[in-house]
């Protein structure tokens, strides 16, 4: 199975990749049996924090706890989609209730919802209408660090000069 979108490389530091291996990938959600599966009998304090997770190239869902590195849930590969998600029950089933793509070692475009949503419905999983929590990453053209743009200020945190106005991290 393939999918579309946008394909986002890792961008994060070298010793994450060269630790993350293939097979040991996070844990794949094809459906929402598969979701109840893996969060029943976790913890209630895992439970309230958001799980790391990633939208293989496959168009699959994967999760890992939310400590785990993207890279790492992603099994090295590159992406369609990653952030950090949080569940909770909707009429006695697993849901969605929060979503970010807060992941700064893939640092996807806002525009990969659209991966993320696709994975969800595949696998039959309630979800919000977008992100919950929608990040902006932006590589600095001048020092190359990659920068979070915060209240709409396109202005690197390393050396202050602008920010370009649209997304270009693989670049």
């Amino acid at each position: 199975m393939s999918a579309a979108g946008r394909r986002h490389p890792y961008v994060g530091p070298a010793e994450l990749l060269t630790a993350a291996r293939p097979g040991t990938e996070g844990r794949v959600v094809r459906s929402a049996e598969d979701l109840n599966t893996w969060l029943t009998g976790r913890e209630k304090a895992e439970l309230a924090e958001p799980f790391t997770f990633v939208v293989g190239l496959d168009g699959l869902l994967r999760l890992a706890p939310r400590r785990s590195e993207h890279v790492a849930c992603a099994g090295g590969a590159d992406v369609l989609g990653a952030g950090e998600m949080g569940f909770g029950r909707a009429g006695g089933a697993w849901a969605v209730i929060e979503v970010s793509n807060q992941s700064t070692g893939y640092c996807p475009h806002l525009d990969s919802w659209d991966a993320v949503a696709h994975a969800l419905d595949l696998a039959g999983v309630g979800r919000p209408a977008g992100f919950t929590h929608a990040v902006v990453f932006r590589r600095c053209e001048q020092c190359r660090e990659i920068s979070i743009v915060r209240e709409g200020d396109f202005v690197c945190v390393f050396c202050g000069s602008d920010l370009p106005g649209e997304w270009n991290v693989a670049a």
